[in-house]
């Protein structure tokens, strides 16, 4: 008892709980084995009971309309599986498989209203857990989905890339050209034309080729860099889009699941009432 007591203290759950209420829950707790490879529970069964490993560990996934296995995390000693479960016995969201030999604790929904009944507090403690972990993940999935590529990558842009950025961006406009073609024509224009200035740059240029020789050697460099800061851009923008593709399929396969659901219960309460029509039917002929 006390090995459990101390296990409910360590888990986030139930960590606003006092020594007293932990002692009557980890009374309700069922001890279970699972051997590696066995699936705990499966997509769509009831979730009638919450699991705290305290050996081993369990891979959750789900799986897509076209069969790819998704995995979205593994639970280890001291996590929990399925406490949605204590509130809403609804169907399992996705499936848990032990990869290890594991060991957990189980604590099944009507055990855990019972305790309830004993102890109400404990609801309240489980909620500001549950409520902190809402926002939590809210917060994740708003970062995680919702980023704009350019905000990201903005924030770790360094002052000289900023500055690379610049230049290539402004050595590709009408306006570098413009001022290139009037500076070419006034250095000429200089060395060429007597208007009674020194010529300090005579014919071939060779002052002027090799500034230009320079420049076209520095703009290549941060051309280059801007387009690798680019490059960048587009394999941050791949990964957000692959996420958002990934909770979009997710979403769309839980919707197909539900509707499998309702057509099938549909189909059983029409068979059910045929049935009792047809032996309303027989009585009455009888």
């Amino acid at each position: 008892m006390a090995e459990i007591v101390a296990m409910l203290a360590e888990a986030p759950l139930f960590s606003l709980m006092d020594e007293d209420e932990r002692k009557v829950l980890a009374a309700s707790m069922e001890a279970r084995s699972v051997s590696k490879g066995e699936t705990i529970f499966a997509r769509g069964d009831a979730g009638d009971s919450l699991m705290l490993l305290s050996k081993g560990r369990v891979q959750v996934y789900v799986e897509t309309t076209e069969g790819t296995k998704v995995i979205l995390g593994e639970v280890e000693a001291g996590e929990m599986l399925g406490e949605i479960s204590l509130f809403d016995p609804g169907a399992r969201s996705a499936t848990a498989v032990a990869v290890e030999d594991t060991e957990m604790l189980v604590l099944e929904h009507d055990d855990f209203w019972q305790v309830l009944q004993k102890k109400p507090h404990i609801a309240l403690d489980i909620l500001a857990v549950m409520g902190k972990r809402l926002r939590a993940t809210d917060e994740l999935l708003r970062t995680q989905a919702s980023q704009n590529v350019n905000d990201v990558i903005e924030v770790e842009t360094t002052t000289f890339q900023r500055v690379a950025d610049w230049i290539a961006e402004f050595s590709g406009s009408m306006l570098f050209l413009a001022l290139n073609f009037i500076w070419f024509s006034f250095w000429i224009a200089i060395n060429q034309l007597p208007l009674g200035l020194p010529r300090f740059d005579p014919y071939p240029f060779g002052l002027l080729t090799m500034i230009v020789s320079l420049e076209a050697i520095f703009l290549s460099i941060f051309v280059l860099i801007s387009q690798n800061r680019q490059s960048q851009k587009d394999r941050v923008k791949s990964d957000l889009e692959y996420q958002v593709n990934l909770k979009a399929e997710l979403e769309v396969a839980q919707l197909h699941h539900k509707v499998d659901s309702v057509y099938e219960a549909m189909q059983s309460h029409f068979s059910k009432l045929e049935k009792e029509k047809r032996t309303q039917e027989k009585s009455a002929s009888s």
